[in-house]
């Protein structure tokens, strides 16, 4: 690497005594009184003066991260009561309206943003305690994130953020610093996460029509929940489609690079997606239309990733093609899937944990797509069944350092005032009996960087790479694969006490989920029956999974819109 410039004749500001420091922590030393010691430690006061220049100057923030523009000027936000909250679902409540959009795509649809998304003015909670941020404090978000801007612009109405799970590590809903959310199907079960609370708001409105049309079977709070209508929601490893599956509705991790994450807090790069959480797969569409497209910023994105302007209307394609199948007469119980070919995963049916009810539920659904004249066949991905491995290897070394909000290694825009503290005491009080995997985490990563060194962080990369290969061989024979969203129904909450009581809730939610966020390809979770809990209390929804080429979502939403032809999953 290139010199900046030599600190000759400066006063030092680096001691001979934090030379051999640097030194010695990584693994070396430097003869004392030596000439060596002389050179690099000029080097070393150099360094720190070009730093120290860096650091002198203020923090710049991208005009095109800068909050848009209101309705009434200033942002309100404030702290639900618990009668306003009975999900525990909402973070801060708000209404933003832009005062200038720029079209009506999104006009009279709510929406509730994940709360690790930026919000300007918004509190970021990121679902964790204030202590482990500088000055015990909840950052204030600066920036409204990409997704944010397109929604106001586009006139959607933003209502709020929504709880998450503590640091968006955990895929059920227990681990929040704020208490358990509530599934708003039944209260006292779980709603998946860690885009809890989106999921409770979502959902909230399809069980109070169901509830006014049919009855429940449970007693919840959702009906005094007014909810949302949409929600932008994060999947690292199922986090929209584990949520989704519990809630009973539409959960779409897109294309990974497909919809810009610039703005929201991130876990890692290679896994970090967000996408829409909606009652419909019209909006679904609608949503993502929105959203995604080439943002200039986020360095997920690839010359794959269509620019704004040719980002498809998927709204419009989707009902062009029901208009044709229409016209041809296919649009009918018996040929709506017609032309379709699905994939049954083979290997999604022997994951450790598979509900025989839910695998049975899923399967028939999966199977009537033949029903609806689609082709359809078993196929198989061995290497599926280690995904989840390979996923947890590929990017447990590096997560840590997202916790404190350092930089990833490509140019990004870090999330400016997000200061949290480094690991210490403090770091595991708070967590340990709220979401232990954040600490296991941490536990891990050091027991890699000790055991394998950098080695086997490379060697699952480059099997993520022999991940997505397989998947796409299977992809030139079939356009959807088919898999159990969840291996259960939603679970019931109970009193946490130890460390594993908490942790066997994440034990194998995700075992179908993950291996899709590291090979990039989207996925959808659709509500396809229902399933008794494992108490034998009543039913809860089962999710089905569809997946997609990479960059190829239409299909998706054309093969979940056919099924649908057949009736809805929740009137199964």
């Amino acid at each position: 690497m290139s010199i900046v410039s030599l600190a000759e004749g400066s006063l030092p500001t680096v001691t001979k005594e934090e030379l051999h420091t640097a030194a010695k922590a990584r693994g070396f030393s430097i003869p004392v009184g030596s000439q060596d010691e002389t050179d690099f430690l000029l080097l070393q006061n150099s360094f720190d003066a070009v730093a120290s220049a860096v650091a002198a100057l203020p923090e710049y923030i991208d005009p095109r991260l800068e909050p848009t523009a209101v309705e009434g000027g200033e942002r309100k936000w404030s702290r639900p009561s618990s009668e306003e909250n009975p999900l525990n679902a909402w973070s801060h409540k708000t209404n933003l309206k832009a005062s200038s959009p720029t079209s009506k795509a999104l006009a009279g649809k709510t929406l509730a943003m994940k709360d690790n998304v930026s919000v300007a003015g918004a509190p970021l909670r990121l679902g964790t305690a204030p202590e482990l941020f500088k000055g015990g404090k909840h950052a204030i978000s600066e920036i409204d994130a990409i997704v944010v801007k397109r929604i106001l612009e586009a006139s959607g109405t933003i209502t709020g953020t929504a709880v998450c799970e503590n640091f968006s590590l955990f895929p059920t809903s227990v681990s929040s610093e704020t208490g358990p959310v509530h599934n708003a199907w039944a209260a006292g079960y779980m709603t998946g996460g860690s885009s809890s609370g989106c999921a409770s708001l979502v959902s909230a409105k399809d069980v109070k029509e169901w509830g006014e049309k049919k009855g429940l079977s449970f007693e919840t709070s959702a009906l005094s929940e007014e909810g949302v209508d949409m929600a932008i929601g994060g999947d690292q490893g199922g986090s929209i489609r584990a949520p989704a599956s519990f809630g009973g509705f539409y959960g779409l991790k897109p294309t990974t690079g497909l919809v810009p994450y610039t703005g929201i807090v991130s876990i890692l790069p290679m896994i970090d997606s967000t996408g829409p959480m909606a009652r419909s797969i019209e909006d679904i569409a609608l949503l993502l239309s929105v959203i995604a497209g080439y943002d200039g910023i986020d360095p997920r994105q690839t010359p794959e990733t269509p620019l704004r302007q040719a980002v498809p209307d998927y709204t419009g394609l989707l009902a062009e093609w029901q208009a044709a199948k229409k016209e041809a007469g296919e649009w009918t119980a018996s040929a709506a899937a017609k032309g379709l070919r699905i994939g049954i995963l083979k290997e999604a049916w022997e994951i450790a944990g598979l509900n025989t009810d839910v695998a049975a539920i899923v399967r028939a659904a999966a199977e009537r797509f033949g029903k609806l004249g689609a082709e359809v066949h078993e196929v198989s991905v061995p290497l599926h069944l280690l995904g989840p491995s390979i996923w947890t290897v590929a990017g447990r070394e590096a997560i840590p350092r997202f916790f404190e909000n350092r930089a990833s290694d490509l140019l990004s825009h870090p999330l400016p005032g997000l200061e949290p503290n480094p690991t210490d005491q403090t770091f595991y009080d708070k967590l340990v009996y709220k979401n232990p995997a954040v600490i296991n985490v941490v536990l891990n990563a050091e027991h890699m960087e000790t055991k394998f060194g950098p080695s086997l962080t490379r060697k699952a990369h480059m099997l993520v790479h022999q991940l997505r290969a397989e998947y796409d061989k299977v992809f030139e024979k079939i356009d959807i694969l088919i898999t159990p969203t969840t291996p259960t129904v939603a679970g019931k909450h109970c009193n946490y006490t130890s460390v594993m009581e908490i942790a066997q809730k994440a034990v194998g939610v995700t075992l179908n989920t993950s291996p899709f966020n590291c090979s990039g390809h989207p996925g959808m979770s659709m509500p396809c029956g229902w399933s008794e809990t494992s108490d034998g209390a009543g039913k809860l929804p089962v999710g089905m999974q569809l997946v997609a080429k990479r960059w190829h979502e239409m299909d998706i939403l054309k093969a979940a819109s056919a099924w649908e032809v057949l009736g809805k999953g929740l009137d199964a």
